[in-house]
């Protein structure tokens, strides 16, 4: 095997441990938190499922999605929603790639910083807003508060997507 080949998918492996941990911390210290008008609550932890390798396994990806929500649900004695929420968007993460990214994902071209903004805001979206409706729903768990429901899961998700765009924006790294 190639020490490039090697050096680069240590460096990768590292890399997503970093984030792993560096956004759990952030959500579990600073945005668990921040609670606006009782029911708008940010999550930018799936900032990892989001930037894990468009070509890694995605058994592994559903693993780690599953541990993501799973510390997160510990820290916040949240009884699994945060876990079942990043599976099923980790599940789904192919079929967003697919719809939000078209034939350039099919061909493994696709990179989240090579993307129009439009395509990634649709990813970023598409992701956050299923997260939130799943979350939530299991969260109140209960037809009678529908509207309470999509409320959260409507301002909840764009605060988050707008954090997600601006955390993903502030970190851009330049590629020559």
């Amino acid at each position: 095997m190639n020490f490039n080949l090697v050096a680069m998918q240590n460096n990768q492996i590292v890399l997503n441990i970093i984030r792993f941990c560096t956004f759990l911390l952030l959500q579990v210290i600073v945005l668990n938190h921040i609670n606006f008008f009782g029911y708008v609550n940010p999550y930018a932890y799936i900032i990892f499922i989001l930037l894990f390798p468009f070509d890694g396994n995605k058994t592994l990806l559903i693993f780690l999605s599953f541990l993501l929500g799973l510390s997160i649900d510990l820290f916040s004695d949240s009884g699994g929603v945060h876990a079942a929420a990043c599976v099923l968007v980790g599940f789904l993460r192919p079929i967003l790639l697919k719809f939000s990214f078209g034939v350039s994902y099919q061909y493994n071209v696709a990179k989240i910083n090579k993307v129009t903004f439009k395509e990634r805001l649709l990813y970023i979206t598409s992701m956050v807003f299923i997260h939130h409706f799943m979350l939530f729903s299991l969260e109140i768990f209960s037809l009678h508060h529908i509207a309470l429901i999509l409320k959260s899961t409507l301002f909840s998700g764009i605060f988050s997507v707008l954090l997600i765009v601006c955390i993903l924006l502030l970190f851009k790294r330049e590629e020559n």
